[in-house]
């Protein structure tokens, strides 16, 4: 074995021992935090391409869960390692979640990841312009909550992160919950984000169906026809308020496939789908190096 190979394995081992790095989103503390263990600190996992690949794409990546829980694994690590395989760098994002913590502290959790990414660009080869968000089930209802309520940022805060945009360049949203609505809603993620008895103005402000508007980032939907978990009814009201709004939009609907899938690994037909995210991705010029 010459000694070039030698290196290159040792390099190889090394590789696989690193853990990607975790972050603080509050170093100081989340707003309306209600302790200090970890369920209260909400944070980023950061997942850096190798950087001959890195394009200067980034995308926050919000698990689902029922906003009681993350599935950080099949919707958190493995999309995260699928960015990186396109040169996209990916930021797991755990945010805060019910019943301890109901609206806003996700959606607080989520704009926050959005200003922290963007306000670090430069540090981590991004480009400032191309900071996406993708959700899946109740991630995806966070992910477009973040879609359709942003800002660009306040020239007057003190902490310099905030000051930043949190508005999404792109979303892409996987079996969504985004009505909070009978028949169609997802009766646990409403019940853990707003509670037993929410007021019928907060409801509607997180029907995000409702709040599209032409400022909406361009969005790609991925459904099944199967889903009694989200049915994809979801999918369909946000699609066909992006196209009343002429944003940018495309939906995949399978026929066959359950809730949770991810990925879609060992799924048949539905293990295409994220071929179609990454020709979507493409189209967009988000895996075209950046010039940045």
């Amino acid at each position: 074995m010459t000694h070039l190979t030698l290196l290159m394995l040792a390099l190889t081992v090394c590789g696989a021992d690193e853990k990607p790095k975790v972050e603080l989103l509050w170093p100081k503390g989340a707003p309306g935090a209600i302790g200090t263990e970890e369920r209260d600190k909400p944070t980023l996992t950061i997942y850096l391409p190798p950087a001959d690949k890195a394009n200067g794409t980034a995308i926050v990546v919000c698990p689902g869960g029922g906003y009681g829980g993350l599935a950080v694994g099949h919707e958190g690590k493995d999309p995260a390692d699928w960015l990186n395989r396109q040169g996209i760098a990916a930021f797991v994002l755990r945010y805060r979640l019910g019943p301890r913590y109901h609206h806003p502290a996700p959606l607080q959790d989520a704009q926050r990841a959005l200003r922290l990414v963007r306000s670090r660009a430069k540090e981590w080869g991004l480009d400032p312009k191309r900071i996406g968000i993708w959700g899946f089930s109740a991630g995806g209802h966070l992910a477009s909550t973040v879609a359709t309520h942003f800002e660009d940022g306040r020239p007057d805060a003190d902490d310099p992160i905030e000051r930043t945009s949190c508005r999404p360049d792109f979303a892409i949203l996987c079996y969504p919950v985004i009505t909070l609505r009978p028949p169609w809603t997802h009766g646990g993620s409403r019940r853990n984000l707003l509670g037993d008895k929410a007021d019928e103005a907060l409801v509607a402000s997180l029907c995000n169906d409702e709040q599209v508007t032409e400022n909406t980032p361009p969005t790609f939907l991925f459904h099944t026809n199967e889903d009694t978990v989200v049915p994809p009814e979801n999918s369909i009201l946000f699609y066909q308020a992006l196209r009343k709004k002429k944003v940018p939009a495309e939906l995949h609907i399978y026929e066959k496939g359950r809730h949770g899938v991810g990925l879609g690994v060992g799924g048949g037909a539905l293990a295409a789908w994220p071929e179609q995210l990454a020709g979507w991705l493409k189209t967009h010029g988000l895996l075209t190096p950046s010039k940045r």
